[in-house]
C-alpha cells in the first residue's frame, strides 16, 4: 500500500514570503524535527534509556583506554588490530550495502521502492558514524586523528589507502546526510522534492558506496606483509558480503517502522531486497569456499592462518570456534532465504536476516582481521582475544548507531505519515497558518 497523501490540509497553504530566510527556515525543520523524533511512547523511551545507557558504559571504557593506554585491550605489536577494526569493516559493509535500495528504485523506476529508499540511506548514515567511531577508538588518543586529514596529517597520501578509507567513507556520509535531509525538508514544506537537487546525488551515492567497500578491501590486500589478506577475490566477497548485510539490516528496520509506527507500505520492497540476498549470499559463499580451496590445496604461506582459524595451530585454536560458528549461521541463513516461508512468514525472514547479519560480521570481522596477523611475520602464533573494554566500547559504539538510527526512522515515519498524538507543520515563518493545517501532504518521490 503506498503512501501518498495523508491528510488534506482544511486550507491550501499560502507561498512562503519572499523575503523569508531559507536559514531560518531549515533552522526551524531541526527544531521541530528534534522534538519529533525524541517524542514517543514509553516503549520508545525504554529503549532510546537502553541505547543511550550503553552508550555511556562505552564512552566510560574508552575514557579509561585513553587514561591508560592501549594497554588495556589485548592488541599486541603481533596483532595491532582487533575488535575495533573488525567492527570498523563490517560497519562500512552496512553503509554501502544501503544502495541495494537505491539501485531498484533509482535505475530501474521500483515505484514501491522509492518510498522506502529513506530508509536505507539512514542505515547507512548510522553505520558510517559508526565505522568512523571504529576507526577513532583504534588510534589509542583522539589527538592522532588529525593525521588522517589530508594535506594536514603525516598519513602519506595519496598513497594511504587508510587515508583514502576516511575520504570516502566522511564523503559518503555527506552525501547521505544532504539526501536525507532535503527529502525530510521538502516534505516538512509540503513540497514535492525537485529532482535536481538530490536526483544526482543518488546516483552519486551509488558510485560512492561500491568504492568505499572496495577501498577497505584494498586496506587488507594492499599490505604484502600479510599473506592471508593478498587475494583478488577480496574486494568482489566484501561487496557480496555486505549487499547481504546491508539489505538484511534494511529488513529488520523496516519490520520494526511495521510493527511501532504508522509508516505502512508494500511487502514488495522486502520481497527485492531478499532476492538480492539470495544472489548475493550464493556469490559470497562461493567465493569463500573457493579461497578455502585455495588455500588449503595448494598449502603454502597464505595457509598458515587458514589453518589457525579453521583447525588451530601447535595447540592455539581461540578463532576456531568463532569461524565455524559464521560458517553454521551464513549457511543456514542462506538456506532460509530460499524457502517459500522468507517472503510469506515475518518471523522466518527476521531469523534469516540476524543469522546473516551476525555471521557475515563474524566472517568479515574475527575471522578476516585477527587471523591476517596469525602467525606473525616471525612465525609465532600470539593469539588475540577482545579484553572487557574492547567489548564495551564496541556495543557503546552500536548503542549510539542504533540510537542515531532510531531517531532518524522516528522522525522518517513522523514526516511521511499522519500521527494523530503530533503532527508536524510548518512553521510561522515558512507562510503557513498552523491553526488550518492538520497535515502535511506526503507525495510520493519521482
Amino acid at each position: 500500500m503506498g503512501v501518498h497523501t495523508v491528510v488534506e490540509a482544511q486550507n491550501p497553504p499560502s507561498p512562503a514570503p519572499q523575503n523569508t530566510s531559507v536559514v531560518l527556515n531549515y533552522l526551524g525543520f531541526l527544531r521541530r524535527a528534534t522534538g519529533v523524533a525524541t517524542d514517543g511512547k514509553w516503549y520508545f523511551y525504554v529503549w532510546m534509556i537502553i541505547m543511550f545507557g550503553i552508550a555511556l558504559v562505552g564512552a566510560n571504557a574508552w575514557a579509561q583506554q585513553v587514561r591508560d593506554g592501549m594497554i588495556v585491550t589485548n592488541m599486541s605489536d603481533h596483532v595491532s588490530w582487533g575488535l575495533y577494526i573488525a567492527n570498523f569493516t563490517f560497519c562500512v559493509g552496512l553503509a554501502a550495502g544501503g544502495v541495494m535500495m537505491v539501485i531498484p528504485a533509482y535505475l530501474y523506476d521500483d515505484e514501491e521502492m522509492h518510498q522506502v529508499v529513506i530508509i536505507g540511506e539512514a542505515v547507512a548514515i548510522a553505520a558510517i558514524l559508526m565505522s568512523t567511531l571504529s576507526v577513532v577508538v583504534d588510534l589509542g588518543r583522539p589527538d592522532r586523528f588529525w593525521h588522517l586529514i589530508p594535506g594536514i596529517g603525516k598519513f602519506n597520501w595519496p598513497l594511504s589507502m587508510l587515508t583514502w578509507d576516511i575520504i570516502v567513507l566522511n564523503g559518503y556520509l555527506l552525501i547521505n546526510l544532504h539526501i536525507v535531509g532535503y527529502l525530510l525538508y521538502m516534505r516538512y514544506l509540503g513540497r514535492k522534492p525537485n529532482p535536481k537537487w538530490y536526483v544526482p546525488f543518488v546516483f552519486l551515492s551509488i558510485f560512492w558506496a561500491i568504492s568505499i567497500h572496495t577501498i577497505t578491501a584494498f586496506l587488507y590486500c594492499g599490505l604484502g606483509g600479510r599473506p592471508f589478506w593478498n587475494t583478488a577475490l577480496l574486494a568482489p566477497r566484501f561487496l557480496a558480503s555486505a549487499f547481504v548485510s546491508g539489505p538484511a539490516f534494511i529488513i529488520l528496520s523496516m519490520r520494526v517502522m511495521r510493527l511501532l509506527t504508522d509508516f505502512h507500505f508494500s511487502p514488495k520492497p522486502a520481497n527485492t531486497l531478499i532476492r538480492i540476498i539470495r544472489v548475493s549470499m550464493c556469490v559470497n559463499l562461493l567465493m569463500l569456499f573457493s579461497e578455502i580451496f585455495t588455500l588449503f590445496y595448494t598449502g603454502g604461506t597464505h595457509a598458515s592462518s587458514a589453518q589457525y582459524l579453521f583447525f588451530g595451530s601447535h595447540g592455539a585454536n581461540g578463532l576456531v570456534p568463532w569461524m565455524w560458528t559464521s560458517m553454521f549461521l551464513n549457511i543456514v541463513g542462506a538456506c532460509l532465504f530460499f524457502t517459500p516461508a522468507a517472503l510469506r512468514r515475518e518471523n522466518t525472514r527476521i531469523v534469516a536476516c540476524l543469522f546473516c547479519i551476525v555471521g557475515i560480521w563474524i566472517e568479515k570481522g574475527m575471522g578476516l582481521i585477527i587471523p591476517g596477523f596469525i602467525p606473525s611475520t616471525l612465525h609465532e602464533v600470539v593469539e588475540y582475544s577482545p579484553s572487557i573494554i574492547e567489548w564495551k566500547v564496541t556495543a557503546g559504539i552500536w548503542a549510539f548507531g542504533l540510537l542515531v538510527l532510531t531517531l532518524l526512522l522516528k522522525l522518517i515515519a513522523s514526516v511521511f505519515t499522519y500521527d494523530s498524538s503530533r503532527t508536524i507543520t510548518t512553521e510561522q515563518n515558512a507562510g503557513l497558518d498552523e491553526t488550518n493545517i492538520k497535515s502535511i501532504p506526503v507525495e510520493t518521490i519521482s
